[in-house]
């Protein structure tokens, strides 16, 4: 039997390459003959950087930059002499700050800048990049002041690219941007299709997640909706995508002319996903938590379409199987196995997560 195990990470709990390997295990105690394929997936988020990078067997650069608290710490991405790949979980990622200090308000995306400029510098013409698990709201202006740009108010003076300054923003001077830019080919992994603001915008929908108050989510929506005013691209937030990571998907399409595209369809290609679930038996995926949203452009979708053209079973492991998520059925989801036990605390399961999974997989393949 041939099993191809391609899951995204368990948030807070599992890289994807640990997810993959606590599959394996879990195959083997059932199925000690069976041939599996670890095939590690991101949408966009934690992990992207290593898939694609080990695709291209692209070596990876130690980079100085920030975080989304503008704290220094030393970021990878990976670089073939030519083409670059990073993703913004690594410098400004949620994951990267405690729950007790985030704040949206006083976060950015400058790190991100910093890396990609790094890029620019080392003769990069392609830059790919996944923007999954930001904990920024900024609309990508720290990017764009760390390439150079400013945001000014209307007396002129420069303000701070973080929330809690851009209401008073009057213009954004993309004059000192570099000029190598405009050589380069950008291309978004992005692993959701929500405008910039609205009641499926990036504050709204994911702002929580990042320690928005419900009270403040009408005002930093208002905010986004400013800097888009001010760009002159209005029309653009309106766009699927623009929305992601806090409204970066609008400043990278606007001032870096990138497209943006599901992001596991970008891994899925650099890996040869279709390719290695053609002729299995099997396929294998998951992540922490899926709902009515996850067909939205998240991996295990992703994953269940290319087995559904394939003609091969697809299964779905997650720490959550939460209320909507039955629709995944009608994308080539053929069974969904929650892992773990409700009645276990949050903190317990997330440190037994690769215990849990492995047990789940087991039991799910001595059932079937």
């Amino acid at each position: 039997m041939r099993i191809v195990i391609a899951p995204d990470s368990f948030k807070e709990s599992m890289t994807a390459p640990q997810a993959a390997a606590a599959m394996d295990a879990g195959v083997r105690d059932v199925l000690v003959r069976a041939s599996t394929d670890l095939v590690p997936m991101s949408d966009g988020g934690e992990g992207f950087t290593e898939a694609v990078a080990a695709a291209w067997g692209a070596p990876m650069v130690a980079c100085p930059t920030l975080d989304a608290l503008g704290r220094p710490l030393k970021a990878a991405y990976g670089f073939d002499g030519e083409r670059a790949v990073m993703d913004v979980a690594g410098c400004a990622g949620l994951e990267l700050i405690a729950p007790a200090d985030r704040d949206v308000h006083r976060s950015s995306t400058r790190g991100l800048g910093l890396l990609i400029a790094d890029a620019l510098d080392r003769g990069a013409r392609t830059i790919v990049l996944g923007i999954g698990g930001s904990a920024t709201n900024d609309a990508g202006t720290g990017m764009l002041v760390a390439l150079g740009a400013r945001l000014l108010d209307a007396d002129g003076h420069e303000l701070r690219p973080v929330p809690a300054d851009l209401p008073h923003l009057e213009r954004i001077d993309v004059s000192g941007l570099p000029a190598a830019l405009r050589a380069v080919s950008v291309h978004v992994a992005c692993d959701v299709t929500n405008p910039l603001t609205g009641p499926q915008g990036a504050t709204a929908v994911f702002g929580p997640q990042k320690g928005v108050k419900a009270e403040d989510v009408d005002a930093l929506d208002a905010t986004l909706a400013r800097v888009a005013r001010v760009s002159g691209h209005g029309r653009a937030a309106d766009l699927p995508g623009s929305g992601a990571a806090g409204g970066l998907g609008f400043a990278l399409r606007v001032y870096l002319g990138a497209s943006l595209e599901p992001g596991v369809e970008l891994v899925a290609r650099a890996v040869g996903l279709a390719e290695r679930v053609g002729g299995a038996d099997l396929v294998l995926t998951g992540e922490g938590s899926v709902d009515a949203q996850t067909p939205a452009g998240k991996t295990p979708v992703g994953i269940a379409r290319l087995a559904r053209q394939a003609g091969v079973p697809c299964v779905v492991f997650a720490g959550r199987v939460r209320e909507g998520a039955e629709v995944l059925l009608e994308h080539g989801v053929s069974e969904l196995v929650e892992i773990g036990s409700r009645d276990e605390p949050l903190e317990q399961a997330l440190r037994r997560g690769p215990v849990n999974l492995r047990s789940a997989v087991a039991g799910y393949l001595s059932r079937a």
